[in-house]
C-alpha cells in the first residue's frame, strides 16, 4: 500500500473542492462523510483511540491540561468534543464548566453514558465548528482535539473560535501533525497505513473509516502552517509544543 507524500497543508486545485482523505470532494459532501465516519465508529471510538496511540492519546490530553491549567471560573467550549474527553479532563483540573459542542449526536451520546457524565457541570451540544450555535464573547476557553482536521474550512473555525472566546480567552488545539525527520515520518507513515486501517477491521469492523482518518493526517497543514492560520483569525501569543517527536501537536492562541 502506498503511504503517500508529507502533505504541506496546501488545498485542492479546485476552490470548490476539498480533501476528504485523499479524495477531492464537493465541499458540500465533506460534512456529510465525516459525519458517517464518526457515527460509524462511535460505539469504538475511544477503545480505538488507546489501541492506535497506545494510550500515549491520553498523556497527550494531559499535557493539554498541563498547559491550560483550568481554573474554578473557567467556562469550556470543547469543540468536536466527542464523548468528552477533554471537557472531563478540564472539570477533574479545576475548571467550572464545560459545553461539548460535536457535529455527530451519536458520539455525544456515547459520552452522556460514561460514570463521570453523570451531574458533572457539562451540557452537550449538537453543532458545527464552522457556525458554532452560542453568542459572541461567551467562553472563556476553547479547545478543539482531533477534530479541525476534519472541518472542511478550517479557516472559518478557527474565527468561529474567535468569535465565541471572550476578551482575554485562551484557544487551544491539539492535532496529529508531521514529525521533522523524513526516516522517521516513514517509519510514523508506514504503520499507519498498514496497521491502524486492520486494527479498525478487527475492533470496530470498519477499516475504510480508520483509512480515512490516516489519510487525513497526512493532508493537514504542518506545525508552523497551522501557527500562520491561527494568526490569521486574530489570535495572539500564539504558540506550539510538539507531542511525541511531532506525532501530535499542541497549538495555543489568545484572544487579545
Amino acid at each position: 500500500m502506498s503511504t503517500g507524500s508529507r502533505s504541506n497543508g496546501s488545498g485542492p486545485a479546485d476552490p470548490n473542492t476539498t480533501h476528504f482523505g485523499f479524495q477531492n470532494v464537493p465541499e458540500g459532501e465533506k460534512a456529510g462523510k465525516v459525519h458517517g465516519v464518526f457515527t460509524s465508529v462511535a460505539s469504538k471510538y475511544d477503545v480505538m483511540n488507546d489501541v492506535m496511540s497506545m494510550g500515549i492519546h491520553r498523556i497527550w490530553k494531559d499535557a493539554m491540561m498541563d498547559w491550560l491549567a483550568p481554573r474554578p471560573h473557567q467556562h469550556l467550549l470543547d469543540v468536536a468534543g466527542g464523548t468528552g474527553d477533554i471537557s472531563f479532563r478540564f472539570l477533574k483540573r479545576g475548571g467550572g464548566h464545560a459545553t461539548v459542542c460535536d457535529m455527530t449526536a451519536s458520539m455525544l451520546e456515547e459520552g452522556k453514558k460514561r460514570p463521570e457524565a453523570q451531574d458533572a457541570p457539562l451540557e452537550w451540544v449538537v453543532g458545527d465548528a464552522m457556525a458554532l450555535p452560542f453568542a459572541d464573547n461567551s467562553f472563556d476557553v476553547y479547545t478543539i482535539s482531533f477534530g479541525i482536521r476534519n472541518v472542511t474550512r478550517p479557516q472559518e473555525a478557527l474565527a468561529e473560535a474567535f468569535r465565541v472566546l471572550k476578551p482575554g480567552g485562551r484557544f487551544m488545539c491539539l492535532e496529529f501533525s508531521q514529525i521533522p525527520n523524513d526516516m522517521l515520518q516513514k517509519a510514523y507513515d508506514a504503520y499507519s497505513f498498514n496497521v491502524i486501517p486492520r486494527m479498525g477491521k478487527v475492533i470496530a469492523n470498519d477499516s475504510e473509516s480508520y483509512q480515512y482518518l490516516v489519510e487525513s493526517i497526512r493532508k493537514f497543514p504542518d506545525q508552523e502552517a497551522f501557527a500562520s492560520m491561527i494568526r490569521a483569525a486574530g489570535f495572539e501569543n500564539v504558540a506550539y509544543r510538539n507531542m511525541t517527536m511531532g506525532i501530535a501537536c499542541l497549538h495555543s492562541g489568545w484572544k487579545i
